[in-house]
């Protein structure tokens, strides 16, 4: 039997604009973060190992995506690095501190993706 939700989740992902995918990854970040904190309180380090890489990997498109002719590419993919590196240190300490970090680099990116997104859509309607 197919799971509802699974399913709503795979058509939202197939109907989705390049800039809702964008979002979505970034929720998944957060998510894989979260996922990742509770297994590490409770000392499961495999699946807390599992979260971080799959976290790690949503990173790791991003940063594949970018189009690295604009200097906001250049920094985002500095940024991206930057949070690789501190998602290793984690996986490699069990620190949930140095993943509330980058939980919160990905808050951040994912609220201004958001407005942007929003901003867009807004033009976009009233030119109608």
């Amino acid at each position: 039997m197919v799971n509802p939700y699974q399913q709503y989740k795979e058509n939202a992902i197939l109907t989705a604009s390049p800039e809702e995918l964008v979002l979505m990854l970034y929720n998944g970040i957060v998510r894989f973060i979260e996922e990742a904190k509770g297994a590490i309180e409770k000392k499961d380090y495999m699946a807390a190992n599992n979260s971080i890489q799959r976290a790690q990997d949503i990173i790791t498109e991003l940063m594949l995506t970018l189009d690295m002719n604009y200097d906001i590419s250049k920094n985002l993919y500095s940024l991206y690095d930057y949070m690789l590196r501190r998602l290793i240190d984690a996986n490699v300490k069990k620190d949930v501190t140095i993943l509330e970090e980058v939980k919160g680099f990905a808050i951040e990116l994912r609220d201004t993706w958001s407005l942007a997104l929003n901003k867009v859509r807004e033009k976009v309607y009233a030119k109608g």
